[in-house]
């Protein structure tokens, strides 16, 4: 996820509010910069309520806030993340590896 100009960043907004399920995968595996935490909570401005994101993470959610930067932004994002959600945690389940013992 990368739109460092306006331009760029409403397109993005555009593309990716418009999806009904958006999946996010290895969600915070990389600190998002300050430009990217406000596209972000944008983002999840305008899908609030509206439609579905899956965030996958080897993170906890406890995790997230800090992860985020712990100022203004990961607050909005995290309250438009946390309330009117339902978590499905899968534990120390790692897909990669169940895989490779199933082939084996």
């Amino acid at each position: 996820m990368t739109a460092e100009t306006p331009g760029e960043t409403g397109k993005f907004l555009r593309k990716y509010v418009a999806f009904t399920l958006l999946v996010i995968a290895e969600w915070l595996l990389d600190r998002p910069t300050e430009s990217m935490r406000g596209m972000l909570q944008e983002l999840m401005e305008r899908r609030y309520g509206d439609t579905s994101t899956v965030f996958c993470t080897q993170y906890q959610q406890k995790d997230w806030h800090q992860r985020l930067g712990s100022g203004v932004h990961a607050d909005a994002i995290m309250d438009r993340i946390l309330y009117n959600t339902v978590r499905v945690e899968t534990g120390t389940y790692n897909m990669r590896e169940h895989t490779a013992l199933a082939s084996a």
